[in-house]
């Protein structure tokens, strides 16, 4: 009876290691978070080309308009809400006889601009429509690289630094950027800044399972982290967002910057993408399309 119990003990042990050894082979979740920290203090708002008093009343009289009669709060509730998105309509082509309100945006910003099939969504764009309407005007997304917004919309136009080199953009082809612009005094040399509508901050993005960052308080924390790391470490950003000069440092913006690897990319999404890809750490992006990034990638992966 004893070689029997003893037998069936050691059965038990058995099963009980073979079972723990396989729940340790199982491959880790795939997936990505946000720590729920802010990094930074950031206001959001519309801009127009430098001297377009006009225009920057009309809008800032609109704003104030549909922050009164509750239209403002309901399009906030569509997209940080239980609210439903509404698309938006753009003219199909481009017209330049002031029959149509010209907004220039990058639609890869979820969620305050951003494309699902052909149609445009967005916090942004559906003011836009609404202002649009309110001019008597037809509405036309012009849709573009971030890095060329406020250009198209400035009086003078510029260059940036292009993936095939510098990239040149007409000035004055666009009447208003609406691409959840940060408000700075560097935009304010060839923009003037509505009201602010919305408060922003930038918001760190890793791997669900890295725990480095989960002990942490603070964004001097969190900084403390980030500023450990070397040029080993690479950091994936949205091109010329606030994040990117966060990562690098820019004096004007108050940014002191880190030692590690800014890898810029056209869009949030393929920065986070990246993380999964192993290709990046950690990325670094304004709070509102952190959260929507990482809910659509987790529900992808």
């Amino acid at each position: 009876m004893k070689k029997i119990l003893s037998f069936a003990m050691a059965l038990v042990m058995m099963l009980s290691c073979i079972a723990a050894f396989a729940s340790c082979q199982q491959p880790e979740e795939k997936g990505v978070k946000v720590i729920d920290i802010k990094l930074t203090e950031e206001e959001y708002a519309f801009a127009v080309a430098k001297g377009n008093t006009e225009l920057l009343g009309q809008l800032n009289d609109f704003m104030a308009e549909i922050k009164t009669n509750g239209k403002f709060e309901e399009i906030v509730n569509k997209y940080f809400g239980d609210g439903t998105p509404t698309a938006v309509v753009s003219a199909k082509e481009k017209k330049t006889d002031g029959s149509q309100l010209i907004v220039a945006t990058n639609a890869a910003f979820e969620p305050f601009e951003y494309m699902v099939g052909e149609n445009y969504y967005g916090l942004d764009l559906e003011i836009m429509s609404l202002f649009a309407q309110k001019l008597g005007k037809e509405l036309y997304i012009y849709n573009m690289e971030f890095d060329a917004v406020c250009l198209a919309v400035s009086a003078e136009g510029g260059s940036y630094k292009g993936a095939d080199g510098n990239v040149a953009v007409e000035g004055g082809i666009a009447d208003v950027a609406a691409a959840g612009l940060t408000v700075s005094d560097t935009r304010k040399e060839i923009l003037d800044f509505s009201v602010s509508y919305h408060n922003a901050s930038q918001m760190l993005i890793v791997d669900k399972n890295d725990t480095t960052f989960d002990n942490c308080k603070t964004a001097a924390d969190v900084e403390a982290i980030l500023k450990d790391k070397g040029k080993d470490t690479k950091v994936g950003v949205q091109s010329a967002t606030t994040g990117q000069k966060y990562c690098e440092g820019d004096a004007e913006w108050g940014f002191d910057g880190f030692g590690f690897t800014t890898m810029s990319y056209t869009s949030g999404a393929i920065a986070v993408q990246n993380i999964l890809n192993g290709n990046v750490s950690y990325v670094i992006i304004d709070e509102g399309p952190a959260e929507a990034i990482v809910k659509n990638v987790n529900e992808a992966n």
